[in-house]
C-alpha cells in the first residue's frame, strides 16, 4: 500500500503512439494503488500503441481526447516518455495548452524520460530544476531549464526523472506531490 493516500484524486496521463510502455504502466499502477483515478488523455482517438524500447508492446484505450480535456477536471498530470510519443506530443497545440494549464493552476506535474520535450514547447521549463533522458539536456538548457543528471528532481510540485530505471523514485515522488496538492511556487 502506498505511503500517501490520494483517494478521490483524478490524474491525467497525456500520451500517444510510441509511449515507453513501462513509463505509462508503472506510474499508472502507483496512482491506482494510492487510491487515485488515472485517465488516459491523448490527441489520438481509440487506442494508442505502447513500446518496449524499439519493440511494439501493448495497446491502451484512450479515455479522453486532449482537445476536449480541461485541466480543471484533474488534480495532476503525468507525461510518460518514449521518443516517438514525446515528438508527436510536443508539436500538438492542444497537448501544449493542456500541459501549460497545470502549471498555471499550480497543480503537480510529473514527467519522465523524453516527456519534458512537450514542456519546452508549452513554455514552462524556464528557471525550473529538472532532469530528463540525457539526450534532452541541451534542449532543456537552451529553453532556460536548470538540468541535472539525477534519479528524480522535484521543483515545487514538478517531478522529473531520467529513464525507466528511475521509476521507483519517480512513482514515490509523483504520489507524494499529488497528495500534497497545489503548490503556490508552481508557475508557468
Amino acid at each position: 500500500m502506498a505511503e500517501h493516500d490520494i483517494s478521490g484524486k483524478k490524474v491525467a496521463f497525456l500520451l500517444t503512439d510510441g509511449v515507453e510502455q513501462i513509463e505509462l504502466t508503472s506510474p499508472w499502477e502507483a496512482v491506482k494503488n494510492a487510491g487515485g483515478q488515472p485517465v488516459l488523455v491523448s490527441p489520438k482517438k481509440g487506442t494508442i500503441q505502447g513500446f518496449d524500447g524499439m519493440d511494439k508492446g501493448e495497446t491502451f484505450t484512450v479515455d479522453l481526447d486532449v482537445a476536449d480535456a480541461d485541466a480543471s477536471d484533474f488534480d495532476a498530470l503525468v507525461l510518460p516518455g518514449g521518443v516517438v510519443n514525446a515528438d508527436f506530443l510536443r508539436v500538438d497545440k492542444n497537448a501544449q495548452q493542456f500541459a501549460r494549464a497545470f502549471f498555471e493552476a499550480h497543480k503537480p506535474v510529473a514527467s519522465i524520460c523524453h516527456g519534458p520535450w512537450l514542456l519546452i514547447e508549452a513554455g514552462v521549463v524556464k528557471g525550473r530544476d529538472l532532469t530528463s533522458y540525457h539526450t534532452l539536456a541541451t534542449d532543456l538548457k537552451n529553453a532556460g531549464a536548470n538540468w541535472t543528471d539525477e534519479e528524480v528532481v522535484v521543483d515545487q510540485g514538478f517531478v522529473t526523472s531520467r529513464n525507466p530505471d528511475d521509476l521507483p523514485a519517480f512513482n514515490d515522488k509523483l504520489v507524494e506531490e499529488i497528495a500534497e496538492g497545489e503548490h503556490a511556487g508552481q508557475h508557468a
